[in-house]
């Protein structure tokens, strides 16, 4: 069953019948829409494999990667929250299957010949479209990531959060939780984060950002049918796997804060720290089966590992502070008859 998904996907990628640029946004995206009308959004490549943030880049200036976006999807399922949209990669015909295909004629007007006469487009957006950010190809293939649609609106609605421990954005400014140690205990008295499992939804998101070094988690979604009885999308996964040499610790203020995880991240955490189910392997196994294969360099799943210990260590701090039935929360329990998002998370 998995293998036809896979092939219907590839098959619909190639009858694009429109390619309408995605409103705001710091970077230029597509939407592309397919001959049976499922839409997906695609992200052209900007940098190489091996290029790094510059160490003076603000978090906010810093380029979107496709190939974040994948190596995002492949780490949720292998951590088991199976929270972000299914992300393929694919090898795009900008002539073909953007140019030609496009019905935005403010799209298509960016379209030129570059000196060495490969083909380029630079779009409209907020930030970094320009000639000066154009995206070229090879003469006129480029690599992107292309994440299927969520449903509709109108048969799915959803809601958007402010996170609670969102940056400044600011090149001075610090946000209320850098300076505020208590914040968590300021957050667990507002709703939604004092009762059910949204607190402990942020913590997942949490690690999962600091796997990847995304320091960009400015909102979330949740859908609304649910209430608070839902779990939270992690969508936006384009400014993860930037530095493979630096381990952005501020990431980890939520979990360090509020010292609480789910009995079911934590044990999954444990089982990928272990030799034989280390997360750079799966991660690296996993990431082989895509079309843009290698997706990360060595560096990076190397990171993974060395991160993932630093988690762990901060739980086992937490643990050690406040007694291991405070810190790790039994979403388990529900398989033996009690529902957990029921009840209100602990307090001091």
């Amino acid at each position: 069953m998995k293998e036809q998904h896979v092939v219907v996907f590839e098959v619909l990628l190639w009858y694009g019948e429109d390619t309408p640029m995605k409103s705001g946004g710091t970077q230029l995206k597509l939407i592309m829409t397919f001959q049976n009308y499922g839409q997906a959004l695609f992200k052209p490549m900007k940098q190489t494999r091996e290029q790094e943030t510059p160490p003076d880049f603000f978090y906010f200036s810093d380029f979107e990667r496709h190939n974040a976006e994948i190596a995002a999807f492949h780490l949720d399922r292998i951590l088991d929250f199976r929270r972000v949209p299914p992300v393929a990669g694919r090898l795009v015909n900008m002539t073909k299957e953007i140019r030609d295909m496009t019905r935005d004629k403010k799209l298509w007007r960016t379209f030129f010949i570059s000196p060495a006469n490969n083909v380029c487009f630079y779009g409209e957006c907020s930030y970094y479209c320009s000639t000066e950010h154009a995206l070229c190809g090879k003469p006129d293939q480029i690599e992107g990531s292309l994440a299927a649609f969520l449903p509709d609106l109108a048969l799915a609605k959803r809601k958007t959060w402010r996170n609670p421990w969102r940056r400044s954005y600011h090149k001075r400014k610090k946000a209320e939780w850098e300076v505020d140690p208590d914040y968590c205990e300021e957050v667990k008295q507002t709703p939604p984060y004092d009762s059910g499992t949204r607190l402990l939804d942020i913590m997942d998101m949490t690690i999962f950002d600091f796997l990847m070094g995304n320091m960009d988690r400015h909102h979330y979604e949740t859908f609304e049918k649910f209430g608070n009885e839902t779990f939270v999308i992690h969508l936006d996964n384009g400014r993860g796997f930037g530095k493979h040499s630096h381990d952005e610790l501020s990431i980890l203020v939520p979990l360090i804060q509020c010292c609480r995880v789910k009995k079911s991240t934590h044990l999954r955490l444990q089982l990928l720290a272990k030799e034989e189910y280390k997360l750079s392997t799966m991660m690296a196994e996993s990431l082989v089966r895509d079309r843009l294969a290698p997706i990360l360099i060595q560096p990076h799943l190397d990171a993974l590992d060395r991160r993932l210990r630093q988690v762990l260590k901060v739980v086992s701090d937490c643990v050690e502070k406040e007694g291991y039935s405070y810190v790790v929360e039994d979403d388990l329990e529900d398989h033996r008859g009690t529902d957990p998002a029921h009840s209100g998370p602990r307090r001091r």
